[in-house]
């Protein structure tokens, strides 16, 4: 890791949130599979969810202490640009699922 990414690093607050952590080598999920994921967190109050994507090399360790679950959006290999729309996207039909709109598949 870079010395400026360490440091940035330990700017970041992530307390109360539920850290992901997006990784190709992680369990992929359906899209009904994410929505019921999602759907249990917003069912135990949890309010606050952070997703991350990591380098090339992975995620720093502090990172994956911190992390309290890991998906996979695809087990192939992304920008973290392409990464990013493809997580909004799944987040939106995770909360039209969840309240019950027909979602095309």
């Amino acid at each position: 890791m870079r010395a400026d990414s360490a440091a940035s690093l330990k700017k970041l607050d992530f307390s109360g949130a539920t850290v992901v952590l997006l990784d190709a080598a992680a369990k992929p999920l359906t899209s009904q599979q994410f929505a019921a994921w999602m759907g249990s967190r917003r069912d135990r109050g949890e309010r606050e969810i952070v997703f991350l994507c990591g380098a090339a090399e992975g995620f720093p360790e502090a990172l994956e202490r911190q992390a309290t679950a890991r998906i996979s959006l695809s087990p192939l290999t992304y920008s973290h640009e392409l990464a990013r729309v493809m997580l909004a996207e799944q987040i939106y039909r995770a909360f039209a699922l969840l309240a019950g709109h027909p979602y095309p598949k």
